[in-house]
């Protein structure tokens, strides 16, 4: 089907309309898309104990002992107020090597 346009000087133009032909998805759009759609969820708290692993691996050192006891709980781990951070943050680390 083509369009008339006016051009300048009056004359007109056929100008064949046409419609974007729709592409299939790459291989890995594909790929990327079923993988997504098959994960499940990470639960909030194994994403603090993911984050708190990172952050000490990459060098630091957490500043509140506090926090690291509460998602050590979070996770199911009994922790004591007099226990090393190191040794809880161990624990954690195993925990989630073992999950």
């Amino acid at each position: 089907m083509r369009h008339r346009m006016e051009t300048p000087g009056n004359r007109p133009s056929f100008v064949p309309q046409t419609k974007p032909i729709p592409m299939k998805p790459s291989p890995l759009r594909r790929l990327l898309s079923q993988r997504a759609q098959t994960q499940a969820p990470v639960a909030p708290e194994l994403q603090r104990a993911q984050a708190l692993i990172a952050a000490v691996d990459a060098g630091g050192i957490p500043l509140h002992p506090a926090k690291v006891n509460q998602i050590a709980r979070d996770l199911g781990l009994a922790v004591s107020r007099e226990e090393p951070v190191e040794a809880t943050i161990s624990r954690i680390r195993a925990w989630l090597a073992a999950g």
